[in-house]
């Protein structure tokens, strides 16, 4: 017995000897493979105490050398040489290093800053699979970026700053999905973009300045995460990046970035760093950028941007810089840019402002210059005059005797005639609108009298307006006015003499007609007045003088400065959000607005394209429809397309049989969706994913379906309200048109809804849920109809 216990006692021991020799093995391995670099290093200075004898994993760690081990494996190497570390002699070989490298395969994280590395980096880097982050910053690499880095799954952080990489940058990046920070400054990188890093999902710092990089920045505006951009000094551009509006810094700095800058940006609320000097940017520079809540850096220097600055601009308190040198602004530096000096630093030199500092240009320059984002005269017909003219005095020249005699009588003649039709007809024409065609137009075309009464409610009569009145409201359609420009027209901002504003809408025509071609047209914008459209308040025309025909026209309208519907319902401002109630008012506000257009005037206005940012909303909350479908705003404006606003009754009743007023009730329905939800719809899959969502909780309880509305309103809103709001928004949807409900119907749903809400808070009470009877749903309806 006795026997057999030293016997299993010895084999025990026998044992764990074995495992001691195999752990002393493995770590001996290690040792060596790190004096093995240090070796490979040229032995730097922070390695000095490394020999055999080193307890390697416990190593006081500084920020020159740190060794981190887990389990007797090296998990993270941290080796930082000096800064400007020179490059490693020419028997260095980055084949051999990289070979004895791959011999710590747990190796997570790895830090090979300043330490003169130099050569290719060969494929077989990519053996370290486990790497999480890989920082190689300022040696001497070069050659391509291995196209085998997409192996590295795990990888977290890539930082290659401040070496010698040439070539484009893989595609295979895009693979990279755990990738959050992607750094590549200070290299020799040139060529496009690949898209794929539109889909590093998990990005949140990508920095690739100081490269060669040129042409468009892929969209990235599905990088959520994404929080630092910096793409200084390389050849981008024209367009400004997409991006989320979760950015923090954007660095745009020395490129070729060009147009103006996109609306959107103005509501980067977590936007601290914005630098885009040294570009082409052109247009009106948005002041409101000086106050973005978490903005303290601000650039804009060489670059073209106008307008006028006031010294009662807000900006934020923690903005410590602002650079607007060599731009093209005018005005008075705000105060608040003054204020506090010591904290903040302002350049403002090389612009038109009104101040004691004498490098400033005189404002005469900055308007010579803003001219080229301005309204020009169209030149085609003085030019076209000024060489007949020039042929006439050529062949005048030529003709001799009784034919020159003749000839100059004709030309002296017919200019004088010409002269005097001048006269008698000035540049800017002040024509009624209702003159010569009213009572053809009023026979065509038969108007809902009560409905044009509620309509015009607070509107001014429709009248024409001079051009010099425009100038003078617009102070000569100065750059600061400028409201923005898309494919129907320049829109400016105006104030007229009255106090009110308006905006004035620009259209530059591709053909040249008299007036008589554009009357109908007036005609029928001047009835088009309802409280929920952004209606027409007049019209100018201008005219070349050689044929007074129409170069230019002027649409005034009313102006509805409370922004646009979407910004009160799925945008995060500082300004609250709508309530349920006031949702549904604005949503039934916008169903008035189009059952106006199929049936306020016969033949009715249809395929409207109405988006929610197409809706205004004005101080009162009230929705306004500020874009829809008018002829003189088309670019295929003619006979034909003004024949279906002018065609008459048996048009109309064609139209609402061919369903095309259906069309705007399926925009109506994405729009619900938007108001329902609080999400963005913007793409196609993303309508399709919330409107099955909406779809299927029509199924589920009350608690449930209120889950798929915004949280913002989700505890004020009963849930009949909410299931009658889903319904009516799921119908309109409908893939079919003929299955869509009429604009009639949409409306009797959204005053169900809102009657039923009205009554839910005021009982304070969710109503018990019982569904209406088909009988009872007609009868409702027909006593809503007006």
């Amino acid at each position: 017995m006795a026997k057999h216990g030293c016997q299993t006692a010895f084999i025990l021991l026998f044992i764990l000897l074995i495992s001691v020799s195999y752990t002393e093995q493995l770590q001996s391995s290690q040792v060596e493979t790190l004096l093995r670099i240090k070796l490979l290093l040229n032995s730097p200075s922070s390695l000095n105490s490394w020999n055999n004898d080193t307890d390697f994993c416990n190593i006081e760690p500084t920020s020159a050398l740190t060794v981190v081990c887990y389990e007797d494996n090296i998990t993270q190497l941290h080796i930082v040489g000096d800064i400007g570390a020179p490059q490693l002699p020419q028997n260095f070989s980055i084949d051999s290093f990289v070979t004895t490298l791959v011999k710590l395969p747990s190796l997570k994280v790895l830090r090979l800053v300043s330490l003169g590395l130099w050569g290719t980096l060969p494929s077989k880097f990519m053996r370290l699979s486990s790497l999480e982050i890989l920082n190689l910053t300022s040696n001497f690499f070069q050659g391509n970026i291995p196209l085998g880095i997409s192996s590295l799954q795990h990888l977290q952080t890539l930082i290659l700053d401040s070496n010698n990489f040439t070539g484009r940058l893989p595609d295979s990046l895009g693979s990279l999905s755990s990738l959050a920070v992607f750094n590549v400054k200070n290299n020799s990188l040139y060529g496009s973009l690949p898209h794929s890093l539109g889909s590093l999902e998990n990005l949140r710092v990508l920095v690739l300045s100081n490269n060669n990089f040129s042409g468009e920045v892929p969209d990235l505006s599905c990088l959520t995460n994404l929080q630092v951009l910096d793409l200084g000094h390389n050849v981008l551009g024209p367009q400004f990046p997409v991006v989320s509006d979760k950015i923090e810094s954007i660095v745009l700095g020395n490129n070729k970035f060009t147009f103006g800058i996109p609306e959107k940006v103005q509501s980067y609320y977590q936007l601290k760093c914005l630098d885009i000097s040294h570009n082409r940017f052109v247009g009106p520079f948005p002041v409101s950028l000086l106050s973005l809540p978490s903005v303290t850096y601000l650039d804009i220097a060489e670059n073209k941007f106008t307008g006028m600055l006031s010294e009662n601009l807000p900006c934020n308190d923690d903005l410590y810089y602002v650079n607007f040198t060599a731009n093209l602004l005018t005005g008075k530096l705000p105060t608040c840019l003054l204020s506090d000096s010591k904290k903040r630093s302002v350049a403002y030199a090389k612009n038109c402002l009104a101040t004691e500092d004498e490098n400033q240009q005189p404002i005469s320059f900055c308007k010579n210059e803003a001219l080229a984002v301005g309204i020009l005269p169209h030149p085609h017909k003085q030019k076209q005059a000024s060489k007949v003219i020039l042929a006439l005095s050529i062949c005048g020249g030529v003709i001799g005797g009784i034919v020159l005699v003749s000839a100059t009588f004709l030309v002296v003649k017919k200019f004088l005639a010409k002269k005097e039709a001048q006269k008698t007809l000035p540049r800017f024409a002040a024509k009624n609108s209702s003159t010569g065609y009213t009572s053809k137009f009023l026979k065509d075309a038969r108007y809902i009298t009560q409905a044009m009464k509620l309509g015009a409610l607070g509107l001014p009569a429709y009248r024409t307006f001079s051009l010099e009145e425009l100038e003078e409201a617009t102070n000569n359609f100065d750059t600061s006015t400028f409201m923005g420009e898309g494919s129907r027209g320049q829109m400016y901002r105006g104030q007229l003499r009255d106090g009110s504003f308006v905006a004035i809408r620009c259209l530059k025509l591709r053909r040249n007609h008299s007036t008589e071609y554009f009357m109908p047209h007036i005609e029928m914008i001047s009835k088009l007045r309802h409280q929920h459209l952004v209606s027409a308040l007049g019209h100018c025309f201008e005219y070349y003088l050689d044929d007074s025909s129409v170069s230019r026209v002027f649409l005034v309208f009313e102006y509805v400065p409370n922004g646009n519907l979407r910004s009160w319902i799925s945008e995060w401002r500082v300004r609250r959000k709508l309530t349920w109630s006031q949702r549904i008012a604005a949503a039934t506000g916008v169903a008035k607005g189009i059952q106006f257009l199929h049936t306020g005037i016969v033949p009715g206005v249809f395929s409207n394209n109405i988006k929610i940012t197409d809706v205004l909303v004005d101080q009162n909350l009230v929705a306004k429809i500020s874009s829809y479908n008018l002829p003189l705003l088309s670019d295929n404006m003619g006979k034909a397309h003004l024949q279906n606003f002018l065609g008459g009754s048996k048009e109309f009743k064609s139209a609402r049989a061919k369903n095309q007023d259906k069309s705007d009730i399926y925009d109506f329905g994405i729009m619900l969706l938007e108001i329902i939800s609080g999400r963005l719809i913007d793409s196609r899959n993303e309508l399709e994913i919330v409107k099955d969502q909406l779809q299927d909780s029509l199924m589920a309880d009350d608690t449930s379906r209120k889950s798929s509305v915004d949280p913002a309103v989700r505890n004020s809103c009963s849930g009949d309200s909410v299931k009658t709001m889903i319904e009516i928004c799921c119908r309109c949807l409908l893939k079919d048109p003929a299955e869509r409900p009429s604009i009639e119907d949409v409306l009797w749903n959204l005053q169900f809804a809102a009657q039923v809400q009205d009554g839910w808070r005021v009982d304070s009470q969710s109503s018990d849920g019982s569904p209406i009877s088909p009988l009872q749903s007609s009868r409702l309806k027909l006593s809503i109809k007006q």
